[in-house]
């Protein structure tokens, strides 16, 4: 899934860690960070950080549901 024009940092954050299963950041190398892992956020997020907005990020959900709360992430804002 991709998603892209993220403002909203923080309330994806909290949208990821309601999520029940395994949620990937997949970078453009093809490596994967586990993004229910702190350590991994702040390893993925640092560069969109200091812009506060994600152009385009890539994640990929093990659980039907997660992924459909990020769905409801992107449309609500």
């Amino acid at each position: 899934m991709k998603l892209t024009n993220v403002a909203n940092v923080d309330k994806l954050l909290k949208t990821i860690e309601g999520c029940e299963g395994k949620v990937e950041l997949v970078t453009e190398q093809g490596d994967r960070y586990n993004l229910k892992s702190k350590l991994s956020q702040y390893v993925s997020f640092v560069k969109v950080l200091a812009n506060c907005t994600i152009p385009s990020i890539e994640i990929i959900t093990s659980n039907h549901a997660d992924a459909e709360k990020l769905m409801k992430f992107m449309i609500n804002g």
